[in-house]
């Protein structure tokens, strides 16, 4: 039996790199894998949203939001091998995250880059974004998960997840927790388009869902260079924020015609974002539908996230009781 994992904080709509890097491979993976050896757990990360807080209106909304992006891609919720979840509805992932907190040496953690990134913008952070990398090992290791599902940026978090496992198992002596790995389908991270990595809280996204004058407002900002396209080099519009994203976002066929163009000085980079923003409608039409269509049908997502927790249960509850008598607690 192998397990997959893989889940997106909900603190927002899930953008365009959320898209290529995550839910497009998980999708991927799990329409070539339908057989009974195999099962994928797919979570809504709700909890970790939480260390970035706002309103309980907004935590409620982007819940729904995030369960109809992934239901928009048709992510197969019926299936037998799938598990598709939200993380707080699973109580046993908040009482493993404090034992593994009590193995785990809080020096360690001190070196984890969700740390060394908040310690340079001199802001105050909460204890929820230390400990960000213990709960998302819960998360993991409640589920005996063979292979996680990430961005190239989440890899330390699984390299914790291991180190703590393995803390565990030698002072128990004895494997009570499986070693995961890190499944990382796109090597590259997708810059925003500021040119910094694509993230919510930059608001540097291209967000497909979003109405056509937004997204088209967000495409049409992506940063180039103050030059024109024909007093540059190649090499110097090849190396643009603009066709890294196009490349990343459009097909093969699609780059090679864009390029040609370019090289025979037929296209401006007005015209390139104009193509990108007519390619992304083109590509995602039908999600964007199914997106509008779920996010009017909350009932449906309630009864789909049920249903997955339903599932979700019954190894969660069998995994923790196990733990507990392992570790001691249970008489």
């Amino acid at each position: 039996m192998l397990k997959f994992m893989t889940g997106i904080q909900s603190n927002g709509i899930p953008h365009i790199g959320n898209i290529i890097n995550i839910i497009l491979p998980t999708i991927s993976y799990i329409n070539n894998n339908n057989n009974k050896n195999i099962f994928f757990f797919i979570m809504i990360a709700d909890l970790h949203s939480l260390t970035n807080y706002s309103y309980p209106v907004i935590l409620k909304k982007n819940i729904y939001i995030n369960a109809a992006v992934w239901l928009s891609f048709n992510i197969k919720y019926n299936y037998k091998n799938v598990y598709f979840y939200r993380q707080s509805d699973i109580k046993e992932i908040n009482e493993l995250f404090w034992y593994l907190n009590c193995f785990y040496p809080f020096n360690r953690l001190k070196l984890s880059h969700c740390i060394k990134k908040n310690n340079t913008t001199n802001k105050t952070y909460n204890t929820g974004i230390m400990n960000y990398p213990i709960l998302m090992a819960s998360d993991i290791l409640l589920y005996d998960i063979d292979k996680v599902i990430i961005g190239i940026d989440q890899k330390q978090h699984i390299e914790i997840t291991r180190k703590i496992a393995n803390i565990i198992n030698k002072k128990i002596n004895k494997n009570i927790f499986n070693i995961p790995k890190s499944l990382i389908i796109k090597k590259k991270i997708i810059p925003g388009i500021d040119g910094v990595k694509m993230s919510k809280s930059l608001n540097n996204i291209i967000n497909i869902f979003e109405n056509k004058d937004i997204l088209e407002k967000q495409v049409m900002s992506i940063k180039t260079t103050n030059k024109s396209i024909y007093n540059i080099s190649y090499k110097e519009i090849k190396n643009t924020v603009l066709l890294k994203i196009y490349k990343l976002i459009t097909n093969k066929d699609e780059y090679k015609y864009i390029i040609e163009k370019i090289k025979n000085f037929n296209i401006g980079f007005y015209n390139i974002k104009k193509k990108l923003f007519n390619y992304i409608l083109y590509r995602f039409s039908k999600e964007r539908k199914k997106f509008i269509y779920y996010l009017n049908k909350k009932k449906l997502i309630k009864k789909i996230l049920l249903k997955g927790f339903v599932k979700s249960k019954v190894y969660a509850n069998k995994k923790i009781n196990f733990i507990k008598k392992e570790i001691g607690l249970k008489i």
